[in-house]
């Protein structure tokens, strides 16, 4: 039998997912490995290019392995990656330098400059106002880091990072998928291409850039040497692949205008799905990614570190839940370490229900208590100098009412976002929203941003839709798929009835979306002053 394999690997922010199926879409293997994040000095954020690499051969090898499936059965590989940070390669596709994490905000200044002289052209274009992405970080490494940006041949994503590696590329085919070019800061998104005007007005010279294409482009084939690296066989096609909210969107069946998407992982993406173009030029909050599907636009917009939020406010203020298990670990033996670590896990997962539990008995608006989730600044709109707040607690407050105000800052910032869509588009009929990412398992979650938002939640039989959304570009890169939106469609399929808001509690949430919006625009001032 020859049945034929497809590989989906996302290289995420602090893990690389590497996952095979079958042409059908069933989940054959997975695995996962870490990727450090490196912070050489005050808000500095950086990873290591190779490391993308590393990572992406282990778990593919480990997935090929456990499986026992015959390389020469994978008929395409392709990748998807984060998608706001930016690294590059010398003329031989080295590292040039580190790669720029979408956390490392080190390039304000830049944001600040082109909000204040350029932020139309770029929005207008782009469908992304200045924000901390590839624009601002390609003018910091230029200015600040001279030398540097002097070995720079090509800016690139992880993912064409290590797709070329793969290939044995050199700079000159370096390539970057339309689904990161609203990213750039440089792009006339609309028409697929790089911007001369944009580009000569920040005086950013275009051979920096590399080639756009298709997601699905075969950008050439696994060499002797990457096949020894990944256990994949030699010749093996690689796709360009896309960026991670996109691949997570395709593989969760957003493939259709009026649909939602939230991701709700280390960061909490809201985005929809569009048959129009959008330039949030008004609110600058809207960045409009090219969805995979030809003819699509994902208009998105991010907490950075929302869900990282929650996971800090677990640590700190729920810690002695898991304090004991942890303190046992000090003096364990290695068969003693790895029960324990499980029992971290577990106990971290159990702390995370009980904190979802007590924060539901909490009447919808916490008694008032609001916050501000931007811990690390804001993005949408980009306000770097913005970080966390409650504001409205008192004596009656517990951590039970401050968690609700977190998940319930994330269903603001939504319902905000979704305001200024419906402000671009008046005629869009929002359908369901489509949730994935760590948030997404807890029904209880799902129903406050259904209440708060006015969007249904429909929870899905799948469990993975990053490397699924990629597997299905190598599917189509190998010529197994032609209609990538019928066969997303396919296998989305609803798991269960969704989850409605309830009219009473919407209601509720309408004056207090308001205030939250009001509060946010107060917290600017306090923070930009």
């Amino acid at each position: 039998m020859n049945e034929k394999y497809l590989i989906g690997v996302d290289l995420g922010t602090s893990s690389t997912k590497a996952a095979l199926y079958r042409t059908d879409g069933t989940l054959v293997a997975e695995a996962a490995a870490d990727v450090p994040l490196l912070y050489p000095a005050p808000g500095v954020v950086e990873q290591e290019n190779d490391d993308f690499y590393r990572t992406a051969a282990e778990t593919v090898g480990r997935c090929l392995r456990e499986s026992g499936t015959d390389p020469r059965r994978v008929a395409a590989i392709a990748f998807s990656s984060q998608m706001a940070g930016v690294g590059s390669i010398d003329e031989s596709y080295r590292p040039a330098t580190r790669f720029d994490s979408w956390l490392d905000m080190r390039c304000q200044p830049y944001i600040a400059w082109l909000s204040e002289n350029h932020a139309d052209l770029i929005t207008r274009l782009t469908g992304c106002a200045p924000t901390c992405d590839h624009g601002p970080k390609i003018l910091w490494w230029m200015h600040e880091r001279p030398d540097d940006y002097a070995r720079v041949a090509k800016f690139v994503m992880p993912s064409a990072y290590v797709a070329g590696r793969m290939a044995g590329l050199t700079a000159d085919r370096a390539f970057m998928d339309y689904t990161f070019i609203h990213f750039s800061g440089l792009a006339d998104n609309r028409a697929g291409q790089w911007s001369a005007a944009i580009c000569d007005t920040l005086g950013v010279p275009m051979d920096v850039l590399p080639e756009i294409v298709e997601p699905w482009r075969v950008i050439g084939e696994v060499t002797e040497a990457a096949a020894r690296d990944f256990g994949l066989a030699p010749g093996t096609p690689i796709a360009a692949g896309c960026g991670d909210t996109a691949a997570n969107a395709l593989g969760a069946g957003i493939v259709r205008p009026g649909q939602v998407f939230d991701v709700a992982g280390t960061a909490s993406v809201l985005a929809g799905c569009t048959d129009h173009f959008v330039a949030d030029t008004t609110h600058r909050a809207l960045l409009t990614m090219r969805s995979v599907i030809p003819g699509l636009w994902n208009p998105l917009a991010y907490i950075a570190g929302g869900g990282q939020a929650l996971r800090w406010f677990r640590d700190e203020f729920y810690k002695y839940e898991i304090r004991d298990t942890k303190y046992e670990a000090r003096d364990a033996t290695d068969e003693d370490s790895a029960r324990i670590s499980y029992l971290v896990s577990r106990i971290s997962r159990d702390t995370y229900d009980m904190m979802i539990e007590e924060a539901v008995a909490v009447p919808p608006g916490a008694e008032g208590l609001f916050f501000s989730p931007h811990l690390g600044g804001r993005i949408c709109p980009a306000t770097p100098e913005m970080r966390g707040a409650w504001l409205g607690f008192s004596w009656g407050h517990t951590r039970a009412h401050f968690f609700r105000a977190m998940l319930e800052s994330i269903a603001y910032e939504y319902a905000w976002y979704l305001r200024i869509l419906r402000e671009y588009i008046p005629n869009l009929e929002l359908t369901e929203t489509r949730a994935v990412g760590g948030g997404a398992r807890s029904d209880a979650w799902n129903q406050i941003k259904a209440d708060v938002m006015g969007v249904p939640y429909q929870r899905l039989a799948r469990t993975e839709f990053g490397t699924w959304g990629a597997a299905m570009i190598a599917g189509k890169a190998a010529g197994i798929y032609d209609d990538l939106a019928a066969v997303a469609t396919a296998h989305a399929r609803p798991a269960g009835d969704p989850i409605r808001p309830s009219a009473d509690n919407h209601e509720v949430y309408r004056p207090l979306v308001d205030r939250h919006i009001a509060l946010q625009a107060q917290l600017v001032g306090i923070f930009t002053s």
